[in-house]
């Protein structure tokens, strides 16, 4: 992977971008009033001042505005893509030029220079950290745990070159992280079930106002765009099979209903799939959707959703793509192994000969909404990175009694991004009466 504009201090693709970036950085901001009220706080408070932090996650325009109040707030930040597709050149440009942050992402990065990225990232030997996924956090546990062999090679060389007090100096320097995505939270929670978590992390994605509102109308739009964008294929009429009924595949299912599909759902869980069911979508096992389904989309975070077995049995023409965090959702190296291709028809949107049908893979199976499409809406973005804003100051400020685990953001600071959000929309809500109050305090009431 080459560059055009790499230093120690950054590694994108090139600076002359930058114009193009701040118009759109900009443009973001307009809609993401909550953040532009924090980091007028945080420019006055610097309640991260003097703290390094160092980043993993998309590189887009409503990320440039988190960096930048991070920055706002007295925090030197490092920042490399949680994702290999999903950098906006021109947002990277515009973050190293205009405001001196650290940025290592470079959209469709090999994997080599993906982990050279993660590397950069640890060598800015952060305080605190700030995930999309926990690649920082998972690289930072494995040299820990002294398991440098489950390292990629570019952050495992530069491990081996330090000394033991150097990788134990690095790790205890972190005083806690955040996390912002589904998949992060779910392998910091086996860490901390094993009882190897290091520092406390904040589970951003698990406050009301991110899962909410982010996973749902978040995904639920981007990804039916990144889909749209990528094949400019007609939704009415077409049957979408939507794997994963959590947050994300309901904000899909909605959005594809929306546009005239024949949605079906795949579920493990019962409890998600009798929700589906009673919400009008036909619940079905994988085995059968793949033979009838028009469009695939896997939103799940786990691994092999859509198997080899399954892909044999598509249509001809079938199309499938990912909205989880990781490529994992589709057996893609069984696929390799089996069918003859891939031959590029268009940019986003790879043909496989498997059994003598065409299937078509969107995206290498990365992010759809991320790869093809510019993510979310910086409006929903507003919320979330509000949340990994107050999550760094909370984690800072409360890192001594936290324990090593994960943790929710306090449920006031979750409902104070609400009612800011809603002051920002003009939406005014009620508010109890002292005879209210003193009703739902007391138990002696009767009926």
């Amino acid at each position: 992977m080459t560059s055009t504009a790499r230093s120690t201090d950054h590694d994108i693709k090139d600076v002359r971008l930058a114009d193009e970036g701040r118009r759109r950085t900009e443009w973001a901001e307009r809609s993401m009033p909550v953040l532009r009220q924090l980091r007028e706080r945080f420019a006055k408070q610097k309640p991260l001042a003097g703290k390094r932090l160092s980043a993993c996650l998309h590189v887009t325009t409503e990320t440039a505005n988190l960096a930048v109040t991070l920055q706002a707030g007295g925090a030197d930040v490092a920042l490399c893509a949680s994702n290999p597709l999903s950098t906006q050149d021109d947002v990277a440009a515009h973050l190293v030029r205009d405001h001196g942050i650290k940025v290592f992402a470079i959209k469709g990065e090999d994997h080599q220079t993906y982990y050279d990225h993660i590397r950069a990232a640890l060598a800015h030997r952060p305080d605190v950290t700030m995930d999309d996924g926990a690649d920082l956090v998972g690289a930072l546990h494995m040299i820990a745990l002294n398991r440098l062999d489950d390292l990629e090679p570019p952050v495992r060389k530069w491990v081996e070159a330090m000394s033991a007090a150097e990788r134990k100096a690095l790790v205890g320097g972190v005083v806690g992280s955040t996390e912002e995505t589904t998949t992060g939270v779910i392998r910091l929670k086996a860490m901390a079930q094993d009882k190897v978590l290091q520092f406390p992390v904040i589970a951003v994605n698990d406050s009301q106002t991110k899962h909410l509102f982010d996973n749902r109308y978040g995904t639920g739009q981007s990804t039916l765009d990144g889909i749209l964008r990528a094949t400019n294929l007609l939704m009415a009429g077409s049957t979408v099979v939507v794997a994963g009924y959590g947050w994300c595949g309901r904000g899909f299912a909605l959005r594809a209903r929306g546009a005239g599909a024949n949605v079906l759902v795949t579920e493990i869980d019962p409890l998600k799939a009798l929700e589906a069911q009673m919400e009008g979508y036909r619940v079905v096992p994988m085995a059968e959707a793949a033979r009838v389904g028009d469009v695939f989309v896997t939103l799940t975070g786990n691994i092999h959703v859509i198997r080899l077995e399954h892909m044999r049995a598509m249509k001809d023409g079938a199309v499938i793509a990912n909205s989880g965090h990781f490529n994992v959702e589709i057996d893609l190296d069984g696929l390799k192994k089996a069918a003859q291709g891939p031959t590029r028809v268009r940019e986003f949107v790879d043909e496989w000969r498997l059994d003598g049908k065409r299937v078509f893979v969107l995206a290498d199976g990365r992010l759809i909404n991320l790869a093809a499409a510019e993510g979310h809406p910086a409006s929903v973005m507003d919320m979330s990175f509000a949340n990994q804003a107050l999550a760094a100051e909370y984690v800072l400020a409360n890192a001594r009694t936290l324990g090593k685990d994960v943790h929710r953001i306090p449920r006031e600071l979750d409902k104070e991004i609400a009612r800011l959000k809603l002051q920002a929309m003009g939406t005014g809500i009620d508010t109890l009466t002292p005879e209210q109050q003193k009703y739902l305090a007391s138990w002696d009431a009767g009926t």
